[in-house]
Formats: C-alpha cells, structure tokens, sequence
C-alpha cells in the first residue's frame, strides 16, 4: 500500500475509530514524524561521540586538530543508522493515528501538503529535516554538533543525506535538492549558502510553510496585498468545471471590457466547494521581482488546496515574462485572465482558451442588487433598490468594480451621516474609473444642468433623446441584437455643430451630468504630432483608455483631427488620409460615448460623418433666447442696478450665449472695481469690448442711445 505522503494511487481510508482523535491530531502527527528524526539524530550523535578524541575540548566546533584530521583521513565518521524495522513499526504507528483521525474528517496538514504538492517520501523526510530546528530549538545545538560548527544550525546538504540515506537511497535525495525539484520550485524548501561547497550548503524551509504545518492559515503579507474579494453574484463556469474533470490545469480567459472573466474562472474552479483565490496582477509594483512574488501566491494556493485565478495578465506579458510563465506552468490549478489573445510563448501547458463577453445589462443589476444590498442601502417596498439602483445601471463595470464601488457609496454616505443615495453610488462608480485618461485627457466633474442650457426646442430635443440613447444602447444593440455587427463597438458618437459660443461644450456637460459620468477634454496638443504615425498611436491610446472609464470624450474643434481627405499630391497628404482612414475605423471600435465639437461642419470627412450616430446643430439664439441668457446669467447675487434694460440688451445685441456671459462677466469686474452694483453702462461698455473681440463694429444701429456715451468716453 501506498504512503499517503508518496506518489500513486491513495491508500483506502480506514472506517472511522469508535473513540475521538486527540485535539490536535494534525499537531499531534507533526511532532511524531519529528520525534521519528530525532531517534535519527540521537544515534549519529552517540556514533560522533565515540568518535570524539577530546570530548571536554571547549574549542571544539572551531578548529580541527590533528587528530580529527586523522579520522577524516582514515575514513571514519560516517554516522551510524537506527535499526530502519524500528523506524518502520514507529512509523506505521503514527500513521495509523493519522488515518483514524482523516475518518474523522480532520485534515492532517503534513500529509495534505504532501498530496497537494505530489512530494515522494523522500522529500518529506528532507523538509522535515529542515523544518524541525524552527518547531524545536534543541535541533539548532544538535545539527550544529553534528556538523562540528557552532555556527551551522541548519541542517546542511550532507548531514540531511547522511541521516535519510537508509530509508531512502542517497540517489533520490540528491534528485530531490537538484534545480527544478518540486521542493525547490514549488517553494517549499530553501537552500542557503549558495557560494558554499554543495555538501554544506543549508536547508531551510520558508516561514510560510512551518506556520501552515502549525495550523496557521494567514497568507503572508506580500500575497495578501496581491488578493482580491471574489465579485458578487455567480457566473456560469461549466466550461471550466468540466475541462477540469477531464484534467486540464489551466484556463485562459479572454476578457471584453467591463466583462466577467474573473466571475466565470471562480466559479468554474469553485464548482465542487473549493476555495479560490483572487490575484489583482495590478497591484505588483514596479521593480518587484514578480517572479518570486508569483511564486509566493502559486505555494499559497497549493498550501490551502485552493484554485488560483490571477490577471490580467497583459501587464506581465510586457514587464515580467518569467513570472508569467510561472503561473501558466503551475501545478495547481490557475485560470489567467486578460484582454490579449493567448501567446503560446507564455507557457508550455496548453490552456482551455475561453471567451468572456461584456456583462450583460441584467446581470450587471444583479450585482449591483447584491452589492448594494451588502452596502446596507435600504430596499424600496417593491424589494428594488430605487433610484440608487437605477443610477448604477448607467456605468459599465465588472463584478469586481461594482462590489468596490458599492462600498465607496456606503462609506461616503456614512461620512455624511445619511442614507445612500443615487449621487453616492454615481461618485463611486466614478471612483473605478482608470487614471490613463486622466494623463491624455482633462477630465471635468460635471456640474452644469439642464436649467443652465438655452436651446430651441430642437436641438434640446435632440439632446435629450441622445441622453436616452446612452442610457439604453446596450439593451438595443446587444440585448435586442440591433448592433450593426461583431467587429463594431457598442459606442455612441455624437457631433455638435454651431458657431462659436452656441452652447456646444456645455450641453456636452450637460449630457454627462445627466448620465452620472465625468467629462474628458481631450487636449488637442497631446494627439497631434508632427512625425509620421504618432498622432494615430496618440488617438488609440486615448480611445483604449477611454475603453476602460465610464465617462464622455469631449473633441473640442474636432475638425484639426477629423478633417476631409484630400487628393494626393505628396506624401504628407498620402499619411494624412491614412491617418483619417486609420481614425474611422478606430470609431467603429470605439465601446463608449463620445462628442465632437466644430465651428465647421462642412470641414469634416463625409465617411465620418456617416459614422456619427447623431448630429446636433446649434444656431445662435434668437431674441427671446437670448432674453433668456441674459437673464440667465444676471444670477441671484449679482448686485445689478435697476437701470439695467434686459429687453434692450436682447433685442439690440445678436449675440452668442457664449458672448453673454462674457459680457456679464466683464460687467461685474467693472462694478467690482468701483464697489458698486452693475449698470447698464457697464454691461454695454462690456459689449463694446466683446466686440472688438469678435471683430465687429460698433454702430449706432445697435447701440442706440448707448451709443453717444461711448462716443463721450472715447469708447466707440
């Protein structure tokens, strides 16, 4: 029959005994293997000791004498071995007490790291030889007296094959220490002392491992900052239960943006009641040596007998290749995740290559229920999670970015001492977003409303039905199958045109305040460049990073980048229409919102016009518009005097909205630098100088009886 702790086939488990194992049986198994070693090193030590020439020689231990040089000379020294059917029957014994107790159903550390590892009885006989100076301190003197080395309280290589070279052959321990073995690769043993001949090299077995044999199931801290809670919910892992039942170890999945790999690789390894640990590949810093740190989590997992699921993986593929390489040739079971496709460079394992989609709108409900109800947020009586609920529902996240985002909105609820409400769960939603568009992009928190926009019915119209566009273009493209096909994203793309000051970067605002998101500026002098390829390399970063927020892309002047193809006279203007070829199809890729903004419609490329799914023209506005601003921008708190003519202003000055608030502005500093209210005067003086801004001349025609006074002040 089979040693529990060797290689093949598992011994029958015995029927449970009629009287309870002892407390701590797996302890109790432990300190009886180790004791099995001391019996070892008792007769090497009264073998050493009848070999001892001065046995009072205080200096023994840090010199040789002639003597000693003698005995190695002669060939004497070899320790002597206990009568090895002793050792067996103790052996059996304790054996036996541990079969009894694993009928109980108490796991029995020693032998389950042994199965989970796969090590021969050989190898747990050399970590036990390593391990007992840090369970028991008497080793330390005694190895030391062995080796005829104060300073060597370790067990080294050739005292460790001197000892265990009767059970097993010299051959198989030696295979066991070499590089590669599974002690060492696995990270269960340690051999110091590497600038040492290979005989007195030491053997020390890693803090980790003696406090998992102890009983200790804390994860050292280096792995622990590495995991991450599994996301709510369950997701359907059948692919991966069933390819594991048939044998495979490791799995890829491919993750969409915002999709549930991490869910679908624990629930697939989590099937039969295993545990599972969660690996944030992110978190590895840079400079780290990530191999080791990988190696660290791999021995965890094997350690508790638990799956691993770890990614994504792409930032490795890039930094750290040998550590990749590590996890996708582990023994345990791993399930990687990333956005790449599988790179067979990456390991020698074939993996179970899987797809995991964007998760759906329905699902991504669910687990906002879940976690929001884990948050502690109170259920409206229907049982849904009302407008807070409905507020999530907007952002596209994974699992794991709404069960973070759910406990930011009940902590920052908590900080404010009331319930959560939907402004909370939108500012932790908010809070997931990547940082890399936040170096390309300026993002603006939203703070405008729809009572700030002026618009003709129209094109408010057409703004509110662009918000419900957004709100609702997964259940219609994806859930309704109305996409336009595989390779386009489920994006949305609007372009607003209108002269200057029309409202067109404000109802940008306004659009993302109404959806909950922040704001991207894109700065214009990041993307263009003046050498060949770098401003479509600029704009795929920009759109990839985009890719992963929830937020709106706000293209002021698209026009400089999205301009019309011309005919090819040269060169520049052969790379010029590649790079505007290059941005259309990188539009029809593009999975989340973005505006474009131009003085000039008429510029933009009529292929990319075509691509735009809604085009909002803003006009300047009318006379009661334009009533409408004035007053709109003469805000509450404003000191403004009675002789200001709201009506004059709006019939007289055929201006933008944009022009209106500069006036209202310069009025106030002008009241401000007087201390005094704002007056008529000021706000046409104020216009004067917006229209020499604007280039326009100021006559008589519009400024009316306003006009002679700026003549008086030299103004006009």
């Amino acid at each position: 029959m089979t040693s529990p702790s060797g290689r093949g086939a598992p011994a029958p488990v015995p029927e449970p005994p009629a009287n309870a194992p002892p407390p701590d049986p797996s302890r109790a198994h432990l300190l009886g293997r180790l004791a099995l070693l001391e019996r070892r090193v008792r007769h090497a030590v009264d073998r050493r000791r009848a070999d001892d020439h001065d046995p009072d020689d205080r200096f023994r231990g840090l010199y040789l004498s002639d003597a000693d040089v003698d005995a190695l000379l002669a060939g004497s020294g070899r320790l002597a071995r206990p009568d090895q059917a002793e050792i067996a029957g103790t052996l059996a014994s304790i054996d036996a007490a541990a079969d009894a107790a694993e009928a109980w159903g108490t796991t029995i550390r020693l032998r389950a790291l042994a199965r989970r590892f796969g090590l021969a009885p050989a190898e747990v006989d050399l970590l036990l030889m390593a391990l007992a100076p840090d369970v028991d301190a008497r080793f330390e003197r005694l190895y030391a007296y062995l080796q005829d080395d104060v300073t060597r309280r370790r067990p080294g290589i050739g005292l460790a094959i001197e000892l265990l070279a009767g059970p097993s052959p010299e051959a198989e321990l030696r295979a066991a220490l070499r590089s590669g073995a599974v002690l060492l690769e696995a990270g269960l043993l340690l051999v110091d002392d590497r600038d040492r001949p290979y005989l007195t090299r030491a053997l020390r077995v890693p803090d980790r491992v003696t406090a998992f044999l102890l009983g200790d199931d804390r994860p050292d801290a280096e792995v622990t900052r590495l995991l991450e809670p599994l996301p709510p919910g369950a997701a359907d892992g059948g692919a991966i239960a069933r390819t594991r039942a048939a044998g495979a170890r490791l799995w890829y999945v491919r993750e969409a943006t915002f999709g549930a790999g991490i869910g679908m690789a624990a629930a697939g390894l989590g099937a039969d009641g295993d545990a599972v640990l969660n690996v944030d590949l992110t978190r590895l810093e840079p400079g780290e040596d990530a191999a080791a740190l990988v190696g660290a989590v791999i021995r965890e997992a094997a350690l508790l007998g638990a799956g691993l699921v770890a990614g994504p993986v792409d930032g490795l593929a890039e930094t750290a290749r040998a550590a990749l390489r590590r996890l996708a040739e582990a023994r345990t079971p791993v399930a990687l995740h990333g956005i790449r496709a599988w790179d067979p460079a990456w390991g020698r394992e074939v993996p179970v290559l899987l797809e995991a989609a964007p998760t759906p709108e329905d699902d991504r409900a669910r687990f906002w229920a879940l976690s929001l109800d884990a948050a502690g947020i109170a259920k409206d009586q229907d049982g849904s999670t009302g407008a807070a609920g409905d507020a999530a529902r907007a952002f596209r996240l994974t699992p794991v970015q709404i069960q973070r985002a759910a406990r930011a909105a009940g902590l920052a609820a908590t900080a404010e001492g009331r319930p959560i409400a939907a402004e909370h769960v939108q500012a932790g939603a908010r809070a997931q977003n990547a940082a890399g568009l936040d170096r390309l992009a300026r993002r603006i928190a939203p703070a405008a409303t729809w009572d700030d926009l002026v618009l003709p019915p129209r094109a408010r119209g057409q703004l509110t039905d662009l918000l419900n566009r957004a709100r609702n273009r997964e259940r219609v493209l994806r859930g309704w199958g109305m996409g336009a096909g595989p390779n386009r994203g489920a994006g949305l793309t609007a372009l607003f045109a209108g002269d200057s000051g029309t409202g067109k970067t404000l109802s940008a605002e306004v659009l993302a305040a109404g959806l909950g998101l922040d704001l991207y500026l894109i700065d214009l002098s990041t993307v263009v460049d003046k050498y060949i390829g770098e401003t479509e390399k600029n704009l795929d970063r920009i759109f990839a990073e985009a890719d992963r927020v929830n937020g709106v892309l706000l293209f002021d002047e698209a026009d400089a980048i999205f301009g019309k193809r011309s005919e090819v006279k040269d060169a520049r203007d052969r790379y010029a229409n590649v790079e505007i070829a290059y941005l259309l199809q990188r539009m029809e890729r593009f999975d989340g919102l973005a505006v474009l903004t131009t003085n000039l419609r008429a510029n933009l490329d009529e292929a990319f016009l075509r691509r735009l799914d809604v085009i909002v023209d803003f006009p300047l506005p009318d006379e009661d518009e334009r009533r409408r601003l004035w007053r709109l921008h003469l805000r509450p708190g404003l000191p403004v005097a009675a002789d200001v003519d709201i009506d004059f202003l709006a019939v007289s000055f055929r201006i933008s909205g944009g022009s209106i608030r500069n006036i209202c502005v310069t009025g106030a500093f002008l009241a401000a630098a007087e201390d005094r209210e704002v007056t008529m005067g000021d706000l046409v003086r104020a216009t004067e100088r917006e229209y020499d801004k604007l280039g326009r001349l100021t006559v008589p025609a519009e400024f009316g009886a306003w006009f002679e006074a700026l003549a008086e002040s030299g103004s006009a």
